[in-house]
Parts: C-alpha cells; structure tokens; sequence
C-alpha cells in the first residue's frame, strides 16, 4: 500500500473535534506512522505505527500523566503534539482551540514559546560548550522575551525560581550533577514562559531523593504560573502524586483515561490492573496479587486484528481478535477501550 493510498485510509474513519474552551489541549485520533523502507530504491514496504489514534483533552493549570510499557508510544506522542516529530499521519491537535499543524513555519516558531518540553536525559540536552546563562538565556533573546536591559536579571530570577543560584550561569553542564541539570533543563523550559510543558520522563535518571524535590519543584512552578504538563513516566507512584489525570497506553492506544483516583483505585481495562498489579507495596507482610503478562509486547510495524492486547490478555474473548473495541466511558470521565464493557449490563457487573 502506497503512503498516499495509505493516508486516504486513514481519514476516511476521521470526524473533527469541536473546541472546548475548559481545555488547553485536544487530541482526537492522533496518530503518527514511520514508514520502513527496503531495497536499493527505498521503497516503503510498511509503516510502524508509533502513536495509532489518540484521543484525550487536558484541562489548563492541570496535570496529564502518560503511562505504559517502554516502546508503547507515550514519547511518541508527546514529540507528536508539539510538531517535533515531523508530520502527523493523522487527526487532531488542537493548542488553545487552533490546529498545531494548520500553522505555518513563522507562526510556529512564535508558537514555541507557549510550547515546551523538558527531555528525559538532562545531559545529552544540554550543549556542552555552552554556559548554563546562555543555555537559559539563548530562546529569551531570540524571542524578545524581555528587553536587554533587564536580560540578566531576568535569567538570575528565573534560575532562583528553579532553585539554581546566580553564580552558577558561568559554569557547564558537566560542573553540575544530575539533580541540577535537570534544574537547569527546566529552568530553560520556563523562561519562554509557556502555558503548556510536555515533561518526558524527568525524572527517571535521577535518585529518589533528587526525583521529590523535582517532583516538588514542578509542582510548585505549575501553581505559580499556572502551567499545564502533560507528564511521561514509567514511575506510577510519580504519576499518582503528581496527575490530575492519568492515560494508560499500550502499543500506540490509549487503553484507559480518567480521573487519577478513579485510575488507581478502580482500573477496568485488564492491561491496567496487571500494570498496576505490579507497583511494589511498602510492606513487607502485605501480600501482593500480581497479574503476570505473558508473552512480549507485538511489533507495532504489524499489530494483531483487533484489539491489540488480545495475545496477552487473560480474559481474551473471541470478538477481540477480529473487531477493535471503541472508547466508552463508563462513569463521568472515566474512559476505557474494551470489549468487556460493551454494553450497560456488562458495565454494571463489572
């Protein structure tokens, strides 16, 4: 199948979203493809199916968690919406009511202050030859953020804020330790003042002791400022302290969406529980009920029929290995992608 062919396909399916102004963020049926080429004229033989039809809203001045196994897409997709992962295959991005991909380079580039992401590895992003001032500082400048005048002050204020002292703009990275450097990441993010962050996985390589007082940090910074993050993690006790929301992936779908509390405390769609099933509990009489997986994660280059969890779900049903199961909510914002719960009875009983 051609990518032209293959693309028509995919809108055939598609219906607009229409603006909610409680949100900062739509994201109906997004999906993001990376073809696979072969042969000596790099034909496209197939595509990987990264992000494969996304759909949640996030509230301004709260907090999205984005959880799932590695290689799931939750990066993906966060790349995704901010348009670093070049084009979309399809869907919708809405950012304060307009579509991400309807602007033009120009209006884009202005758009990126509003904009941000904090990467995973604080050192890989990080120029090395570059003074942290100049890497705090370089976006303010190019984007007249304040004038000269008042540059070095505001660069002073806005390390202080992110807990870095104003001696410190003279050094390199490589001077500071991981904690820091992710300081000095954030602290980077939030000068261009943005309304939206996408914080991937920031925590992640740091200590338990360094990730609370990120975790604290950022939480700090969003009621100050009245940001709104969506936040990717493999940590599901961070995702719990910190969300407002929580979206449960798994290969490229969104299984589970809802409220945290409701999330953690009632988890329907089978790959949550077992997901959930294995957070380590805090002592050490109490008696685990681990659910097992088994078998591997599918290749998202060839995806099973239906619904993709199928191969390793435990309470598999026929009609999951030919038909897709389609989001439903089944209480107030509590949303789950599931055959089990396909119709009022099964829901009741569930």
């Amino acid at each position: 199948m051609s990518e032209k062919n293959d693309a028509l396909t995919i809108d055939k399916s598609f219906t607009p979203v229409t603006y909610d102004e409680k949100y900062i963020l739509m994201v109906n049926n997004l999906k993001k493809y990376f073809p696979i080429k072969s042969g000596m004229i790099a034909r496209t033989v197939g595509y990987v199916k990264a992000v494969d039809g996304v759909t949640f809203n996030l509230k301004r001045g709260t907090t999205m968690g984005l959880v799932g196994e590695s290689g799931c897409g939750k990066t993906t997709t966060g790349r995704t919406i901010l348009r670093l992962a070049g084009d979309k295959t399809a869907g919708q991005v809405l950012f304060n009511g307009q579509e991400v991909y309807d602007f033009s380079a120009k209006e884009m580039r202005q758009k990126r202050t509003e904009m941000q992401i904090i990467f995973q590895d604080p050192f890989s992003s990080l120029q090395p030859r570059m003074p942290v001032g100049e890497i705090i500082g370089e976006a303010v400048r190019e984007h007249h953020i304040v004038p000269n005048s008042e540059y070095e002050d505001y660069i002073e204020r806005v390390m202080d804020e992110c807990g870095l002292q104003s001696f410190q703009k003279d050094r390199y990275p490589h001077e500071f330790s991981g904690g820091q450097r992710q300081r000095i990441c954030i602290a980077r993010a939030l000068a261009l003042e943005p309304e939206f962050v996408v914080c991937d996985e920031p925590v992640s390589a740091l200590d338990v002791s360094i990730q609370a007082q990120i975790i604290n940090l950022l939480k700090e910074l969003q009621e100050k400022r009245k940001l709104t993050y969506l936040f990717i993690s493999h940590d599901l006790s961070v995702v719990e302290h910190i969300s407002d929301t929580v979206g449960v992936m798994y290969l490229g779908n969104l299984v589970e969406y809802g409220p945290t509390d409701r999330i953690f405390d009632n988890p329907l769609h089978p790959y949550t529980q077992a997901l959930f099933s294995a957070i380590p509990i805090p002592d050490p009489t109490a008696k685990m009920n681990r659910i097992v997986l088994e078998g591997s994660i599918p290749s998202p280059a060839n995806p099973p029929k239906g619904c993709k969890f199928h191969t390793r779900c435990a309470r598999c049903m026929e009609c999951c290995k030919h038909e897709a199961p389609v989001q439903k909510e089944i209480e107030p914002g509590h949303f789950v992608v599931c055959h089990l719960f396909d119709n009022e009875k099964d829901i009741n009983e569930k």
